[in-house]
């Protein structure tokens, strides 16, 4: 097949699609480039449905792969890439919520879609041209799917939207935002911002989904000129007896149907509303039993009944809780469309923790715990981007307990990175910079209970979390799932404010929104629509920051302000900045110097020295952090003229003593410095290892230092009755007789003349 090749203009780069060169057994490739970023992506249906499931089986993997920017994995035994990283996770996430509402959910044969980054020029984003790939890849494989969309990332920079800035760019931006969608609607939107006004989120995502339309537009080009694929599943030739099956089953189910449409209200709704997830789970249970009851009266077998209630229960139970809702404003547990659960706060519930909290909003309840560490505790990454570290990391455990199911314990999902990303980015903007707050910071996040969004509860737990552990957090921030229910072609609509359990059915949303008293910090959006619209949109906005604002004030009723002293079982770190030329004499030749001063403070202490300069020694033993900050202030201390020192004496020569500064540096005080009296010989005043005052004479050009004892009150102790006077002639410091030039201990020659400078010790 000859290669097809499709290019435009897009946000001032060029846009072009690639296809029928590349992977010609899958359904569809293509290859995508913007800029010099490439990514390939291949689509392929299984021929058969997959039986026994009652879902549409979709799977969307996203592969980074190292050698798209030229790099080997920096691992000495594994040089393969390995299991997913949690961005390449999150991003394949992110294209899977945005192709996924339109598929005929009907469809039971597997799709998997793979995209995977073949070249990346570190200017333009992989994962937008990740994103405009799989929707190309299903345009044209022939696949039941509602499409094309497109996708742009949106930044704010000095007060102005950008669209799809380069990578470089994006470090200047308060706004990360990502919208996904159609020709007219928003089908997925990503965001993390430092505190957004939701008007200016709404202008973000409006503007964006025009801005996405050349992309859109190519893609259509593409198919237009492409033969149609139709792909059509093999026709089976039924017996008559099959076929008379299949029309019993039709009959049964419109006898179902019937009985469902005249009773399910009268068991949703018998009661004024439902408290608890059981509770309602037990409506739905009675429901299935009154039409199992119903159909056995007439006549009908077990599998027959069986086959009805698994069709049509749950289908018609959403779609009478959708019609409640937007015809009547009525949720089947009572409360108003803008009402939250009940509501409630608490901290320090853990006793030795650094931090803790417990949040729950009705039956979802999550517990949260800060963890202080070293800052030579920050995680290592590796991908497309290079290598960086990170300092503040959030994680989030979903145990089966949490939704009252039994289930093994496997390692940690999607769905759990996914959770936890986006908590960790609801609070990323509120955490104290490096230089304020040095510490690596872990939080955790337990789902207790689950049923409405645990990952908004994890958001507000870990912000009581972080205050209770007294990290100074900005401002505190909370998290709300919004909803909808609509009927199929959306003329009826409502949003719902804190959804839980029978609320997320078709034609609703997930849409999560985090922030502070004064703007958004992140927004996630999934649906079970073919899109929403900008009304929509901005209703849920509107309406969302109503319930961020309740959410906050139960969050202050608690704990209203970072606690002022850490945890005693936290570590403590002392921070402080030095001359980067030292950092060399602080580690010493093969970390010896910074090793002998962890192991002299016991262990106890780590050190981190980062290259502009700033130390940061951190212990749970105060003492012996101090006695850390100590030696190494000693080690970069710089002596200036005139400044007093206390010190030992290390070694004593005929014209001097060797008086000892700090670990790595000494002083000499001559002879005629030692008494304000004449003294032949050092020995006949001093002895090693006595501590005397000394006052720093001179520093010459090349940073000897030269000492003087006289005139310091503290030596008087020495100087009593004039111990080690000079009785005679010699010594002292000048020859009684010329005895020609000889040499000193230091190799330079020794007169009646001026002493050569003092070399410190190494």
């Amino acid at each position: 097949m000859e290669e097809k090749i499709f290019s435009g203009e897009w946000l001032g780069r060029t846009l072009t699609i690639k296809t029928g060169k590349l992977a010609l057994q899958a359904d569809a490739s293509v290859l995508v480039q913007y800029g010099e970023t490439v990514v390939m992506a291949n689509v392929v249906q299984s021929k058969t449905e997959r039986e026994g499931i009652d879902f549409f089986p979709l799977m969307v993997e996203f592969e980074e792969k190292l050698y798209a920017a030229g790099i080997i994995k920096g691992s000495r035994w594994l040089k393969r890439e390995g299991r997913p990283t949690d961005a390449a996770v999150l991003t394949g996430r992110m294209i899977d919520r945005s192709i996924r509402p339109l598929f005929n959910q009907e469809d039971r044969r597997d799709v998997q879609v793979i995209t995977s980054v073949m070249s990346y020029d570190q200017e333009n984003d992989y994962d937008i041209t990740a994103l405009v790939a799989a929707s190309a890849a299903l345009a044209i494989s022939g696949i039941e799917w509602n499409g094309p969309i497109g996708g742009v990332r949106v930044g704010l920079i000095d007060g102005q939207l950008v669209f799809n800035p380069k990578v470089a760019d994006q470090v200047n931006s308060t706004l990360d935002l990502i919208v996904a969608g159609t020709a007219a609607k928003s089908i997925m939107i990503e965001a993390g911002a430092n505190e957004v006004p939701e008007s200016i989120i709404y202008d973000a995502i409006t503007e964006g989904q025009k801005a996405m339309q050349p992309a859109i537009e190519l893609i259509n080009k593409m198919k237009a000129a492409l033969p149609a694929k139709v792909k059509t599943e093999k026709k089976v030739l039924k017996s008559e007896a099959e076929l008379e099956k299949e029309a019993a089953k039709k009959e049964l189910l419109v006898v179902g149907e019937a009985w469902l449409k005249e009773n399910i209200n009268k068991t949703l709704f018998n009661k004024e509303f439902y408290n608890t997830k059981s509770e309602r789970k037990g409506a739905v249970v009675s429901i299935k039993q009154q039409l199992d009851e119903f159909l056995f009266e007439k006549g009908y077998d077990k599998d027959q009944r069986s086959f009805v209630a698994k069709k049509l229960v749950e289908k018609m139970i959403d779609e009478a809780v959708t019609e409640a809702i937007v015809n009547d404003k009525r949720r089947v547990d009572g409360r108003a469309l803008t009402e939250i659960r009940k509501l409630s706060a608490e901290v320090a519930i853990i006793p030795r923790d650094h931090g803790t909290s417990l949040f729950s909003r009705g039956e979802t309840q999550v517990m949260s715990i800060v963890t202080l560490g070293a800052p030579g505790l920050e995680q290592s990454l590796e991908g497309l981007d290079g290598q960086s570290k990170k300092r503040y990391m959030h994680h989030y455990n979903f145990p089966p307990y949490s939704v009252g199911e039994v289930s093994p314990l496997r390692g940690t999902g999607r769905r759990e990175i996914g959770h936890g990303a986006l908590a960790e980015k609801a609070l990323f903007p509120m955490i104290p910079e490096k230089a304020d707050f040095p510490y690596t910071i872990r939080v955790v996040s337990e789902t207790l209970g689950s049923n409405g969004s645990s990952s908004m509860a994890s958001t507000c737990a870990s912000t009581l979390a972080l205050m209770d552990a007294g990290v100074p957090i900005k401002k505190p921030v909370v998290g709300i799932a919004m909803g909808l229910a609509s009927n199929k072609d959306m003329s009826k609509w409502e949003v719902l404010t804190d959804i839980q359990d029978l609320e997320d059915g078709d034609g609703g949303m997930d849409f999560k929104i985090t922030g502070t008293d004064t703007g958004l910090t992140a927004i996630q959006l999934d649906t079970k629509t073919d899109g929403l619209t900008i009304e929509i949109i901005k209703k849920t906005l509107t309406q969302g920051r109503e319930a961020l604002n309740q959410i906050l004030g139960v969050i202050k009723t608690a704990i209203a302000e970072p606690r002022a002293e850490l945890s005693k079982y936290a570590p403590r770190i002392v921070s402080f900045d030095v001359d980067p030329a030292k950092i060399g004499a602080i580690i010493g030749p093969g970390g010896k110097v910074i090793n002998k001063i962890i192991e002299e403070c016991g262990g106890n202490i780590s050190i981190d020295i980062d290259d502009d300069g700033l130390v940061m020694v951190c212990g749970t033993d105060s003492a012996m952090v101090a006695e850390g900050v100590r030696q190494i202030k000693e080690i970069v201390h710089e002596f200036a003229v005139g400044e007093i020192v206390k010190g030992k004496v290390v070694r004593m020569l005929d014209f001097g003593a060797f008086i000892q500064l700090n670990a790595n540096q000494d002083g000499m005080a001559h002879v005629s410095e030692l008494a304000p009296y004449r003294v032949d010989k050092p020995e006949n005043l001093l002895n090693l290892g006595d501590v005397v005052t000394v006052k720093i004479r001179e520093i010459d050009d090349q940073g000897r230092i030269n000492l003087t004892m006289k005139g310091l009150e503290d030596n008087q102790p020495y100087w009593k009755e004039e111990k080690g006077k000079s009785t005679g002639m010699g010594g002292g410091g000048f020859a009684p007789r010329d005895r020609g030039p000889r040499r000193d201990d230091r190799g330079g020659p020794r007169s009646g003349g001026p002493r050569p400078p003092f070399r410190p010790r190494a």
